[in-house]
């Protein structure tokens, strides 16, 4: 009886123990300690050099985002927010080939999935989609057109690139705003109540509450962790300055393919050799990464999975409504424990209730 009331402890221990590191969750001390080790990937020298020259061949494609609490360590007086609002951008590196705008996910294999600052990815991707844009409009032959802009427009919806083509009805430009800013506003206006620097209210962007989004929001402090309302400023916005707070609703970042290819020289022995963009070369270094899809691609030596437990616990609403939690893996040493105990657990109840019934009839043999 001792031995199995020890087994069942025993393997009951073992499966939450198991269990547990596959379910980190991303705002804990662990799951930031988890990412901030994923930041570089170790090469065989044992330097800090990260290879980037394959990803010239991969298309970022956008995932979601999320944020978590942390203390303020830039706190120098008593009016500075203490617990700030850290955001973190996720995105996939997908093949070329494969990676389809229409689908939220991108690809189904051949892929690398990775963690980063909100701000960083934001100004990555900007300039990703800046060269972009820029390359597709040079290809658009509108030097001696009279309306040369509506020339251009039709040529970038023509050529697929419609997210390229400028509405210019906003007196927020989105790229000067990819970390938390300080907002002049029309004619130097303020909400009231506001510091004695003029400078009182900031706009930055912030992650929607399904992590599917990227928008900006109107602040009252310089780490835009609190709204100027509780509509995201959205309301105290379009009081103050009388318009609506561009990409208030809608987001800054679309769920397109970005290629991650450079420009393409060929050497001597008339090899072409294409270069990986510069903006996806740095955001891909500082990113956490879980590359367990790229093994046969990288190398098995290669990859990086450092990033993986802690993607495990961030859930993100896509675009098209489905819910995603890391790789949704299954643990099947955690899955095998908790079979063994669930099987330990039936037998010991056998063996108790068989002794149960022993002793109920041996008290009935007494009595008689």
């Amino acid at each position: 009886m001792k031995f199995s009331l020890a087994l069942v402890a025993t393997l009951f221990t073992s499966a939450v123990a198991v269990d547990s590191l596959s379910q980190v969750k991303a705002d804990s001390k662990f799951g930031m300690d988890l990412l901030s080790k994923a930041r570089r990937a170790e090469g065989n020298n044992g330097d800090d050099s990260v290879d980037t020259t394959w990803i010239s061949g991969y298309a970022l494609k956008f995932q979601g985002c999320h944020h978590i609490s942390q203390w303020n360590s830039e706190v120098d007086d008593e009016n500075d927010v203490r617990i700030e609002s850290k955001r973190l951008a996720r995105f996939r590196l997908c093949p070329v080939d494969s990676c389809t705008n229409s689908n939220s996910a991108g690809c189904s294999n051949k892929y690398g999935d990775y963690i980063v600052d909100m701000d960083t990815y934001l100004a990555s991707y900007v300039a990703n989609k800046q060269e972009m844009c820029e390359t597709a409009e040079e290809n658009c032959s509108c030097d001696y057109y009279d309306d040369a802009s509506s020339c251009i427009a039709t040529c970038l919806e023509d050529a697929g690139y419609s997210q390229c083509i400028e509405v210019d009805d906003s007196t927020i430009n989105p790229e000067d705003y990819t970390e938390c800013t300080a907002y002049a506003g029309s004619n130097e206006r303020r909400l009231e109540g506001n510091g004695d620097d003029g400078n009182g209210y900031y706009v930055g962007p912030y992650c929607s509450d399904n992590g599917g989004r990227i928008v900006l929001g109107y602040f009252t402090d310089d780490t835009c962790t609190e709204f100027a309302d509780d509509y995201g400023g959205r309301n105290a916005f379009k009081s103050t300055y009388g318009t609506s707070l561009p990409y208030s609703t809608t987001s800054i970042v679309d769920t397109d393919c970005y290629s991650c290819a450079g420009d393409t020289e060929e050497n001597q022995y008339g090899y072409s050799t294409t270069s990986t963009k510069e903006s996806c070369g740095e955001l891909y270094e500082t990113a956490g990464k879980c590359e367990s899809k790229l093994s046969n691609e990288i190398g098995e030596d290669y990859i990086n999975e450092s990033a993986c437990t802690y993607m495990e616990g961030i859930k993100i609403t896509r675009r098209n409504g489905i819910i995603m939690s890391g790789l949704a893996t299954k643990n099947k040493v955690a899955s095998a424990f908790i079979g063994m105990f669930s099987v330990s657990f039936v037998l010991l109840g056998s063996y108790v209730y068989y002794l149960k019934t022993k002793l109920d009839r041996g008290s009935v043999n007494l009595s008689d």
